[in-house]
């Protein structure tokens, strides 16, 4: 019995680690989408969300019947915990990688990012990924160090967050309301996708040191 509670306790940590998987796909095929006014790719992105969704369901399946039969404690209790905390985060980070991609839908054939925001754009997709990847080896490795870094790694993205404002705001903007509100929500998703991503790795320090990072 004891065997198998703790075979579904590392059942969990492949299973986020698979959702970090996904949901670094999805932000990195969406990326590509926006820029290229890639209308497949973005109908793939928001078709294959249903498999982070199915994840995460069978995260909270086992975390709910661990919770029944094996009432953890102790460090097992925080695992399952952060566990479903974790999960809610990767689960949101699909989302709004949905959410560019369907900007990206909207505007086909057009591109929605003007050249003067492309680099941006660029910069703000590859961030993410790094972020996610990094959030993953560290939900894998449960290293800490590595997790508490994460939100230094974030400041770069708020700083790309705050120069897609300056570029809409600028005095030479020449593309109209639209476009420039099609940029305030995209750049939006990839701070808060940022954002979720820090949260990961914040909760990987709460399950591994019983505190939550300063």
């Amino acid at each position: 019995m004891r065997d198998a509670y703790h075979e579904d306790l590392d059942s969990l940590t492949d299973k986020l680690v698979e959702m970090t998987r996904l949901v670094r796909s999805a932000i990195s095929r969406a990326t590509t989408a926006l820029l290229d006014s890639d209308l497949q790719l973005a109908e793939s992105v928001i078709s294959r969300d249903a498999e982070v969704n199915g994840i995460f369901e069978d995260v909270e399946t086992t975390i709910f019947d661990l919770m029944a039969r094996q009432q953890p404690v102790a460090v097992d209790l925080r695992m399952v915990i952060t566990a479903l905390r974790m999960g809610t985060d990767l689960e949101r980070m699909g989302d709004l990688a949905v959410h560019v991609a369907k900007v990206a839908r909207l505007r086909h054939p057009e591109s929605a990012i003007p050249a003067e925001a492309r680099s941006t754009i660029v910069e703000m997709g590859q961030i993410a990924e790094r972020l996610v990847t990094k959030a993953g080896s560290c939900i894998a490795s449960r290293d800490v160090d590595a997790a508490l870094e994460l939100d230094q790694d974030d400041d770069a993205m708020d700083r790309l967050h705050r120069r897609l404002f300056r570029t809409i705001l600028a005095k030479d903007w020449a593309h109209g309301v639209e476009p420039a509100i099609d940029i305030t929500l995209i750049g939006r998703y990839y701070e808060r996708y940022a954002d979720h991503a820090v949260r990961v790795a914040s909760a990987v320090v709460y399950m591994v040191t019983g505190s939550r990072p300063a």
